[in-house]
């Protein structure tokens, strides 16, 4: 896909891996909106962010988890730039075990309405003007707990709600793809842990022992923790140069999930 005068819709945009994605869309000169709603302290920095790179951009705030609000947040993308391209589906609610505890009912509702059913109410308001882009992309954010759930050094980090509603984003993304296609290519990546996702820039990475953040770290076969280019260079790769991919899940998490076997050196044998 040429990238420049293309129209993206990226939520979750007002800080972290959000706002990394819309920055590097706007610098391939990509007309973004973004999506923001809690930490309105971060508001004027994002605005400095995007007029610094000369981003032809809008910024709105909506509450994804009202359903009703969802169809007009896509007409102002539309009203604005005159059609959409691409949809970053990037809003998620980590429950955190060390922050939250054990689920209560409010905390369970919040997690399955924010990483489920705002991705899908946001996806279905958007598909018929992605199709009508005829090279449209859908690129689905999610969490490597789809896979691992509350195991390991990860388990004090991923709830099992979370995890479930972590694999479900997968199913989602291989329904998406047979339905969208051709016109809409929809695929996913699934992040392990990041600077401001499940990382040190985040409150429960602090409640974390030096031991228990050093045993994640450990686990990851790279030894560190991913970066937003790390996330931005993924993406830019699934939009731009993937063209003949759809229906596939990215895994970015530096072998976070091979981390717990290990490989010894060949042996040296006993025959001549």
């Amino acid at each position: 896909m040429e990238l420049h005068g293309k129209v993206a819709l990226v939520l979750g945009a007002i800080k972290g891996i959000g706002k990394g994605i819309g920055l590097a869309l706007a610098r391939e000169g990509v007309k973004v909106v973004l999506t923001y709603y809690d930490w309105e302290e971060s508001l004027a920095q994002m605005k400095q962010d995007f007029e610094e790179a000369g981003a032809d951009y809008l910024a709105v705030r909506t509450n994804l988890l009202d359903t009703n609000k969802v169809p007009p947040l896509v007409d102002k993308a539309i009203d604005k730039f005159g059609g959409l391209d691409i949809l970053i589906n990037n809003i998620e609610r980590g429950g955190w075990p060390v922050v939250h505890g054990a689920y209560v009912r409010q905390q369970w509702d919040l997690e399955m309405a924010t990483t489920l059913r705002a991705k899908w109410w946001v996806y279905s308001s958007a598909l018929p003007y992605l199709k009508a882009s005829g090279d449209g992309v859908v690129v689905n954010i999610s969490s490597i707990a789809g896979l691992i759930g509350r195991s390991g050094p990860a388990g004090r980090v991923f709830n099992d709600g979370y995890a479930a509603a972590n694999r479900a984003v997968s199913s989602f993304t291989q329904t998406w793809a047979r339905e969208a296609a051709p016109e809409v290519r929809v695929n996913e990546i699934m992040l392990g842990f990041f600077e401001s996702r499940h990382g040190p820039e985040t409150r429960g990475w602090g409640l974390l022992t030096e031991a228990q953040r050093n045993e994640i770290i450990d686990h990851t076969l790279l030894q560190r923790i991913g970066t937003i280019e790390d996330v931005t260079r993924a993406v830019l790769f699934v939009i731009r140069d993937a063209p003949f991919m759809t229906g596939s899940v990215l895994r970015l998490d530096g072998g976070y999930l091979l981390g717990g076997e290990y490989s010894e050196p060949m042996p040296k044998g006993v025959i001549d």
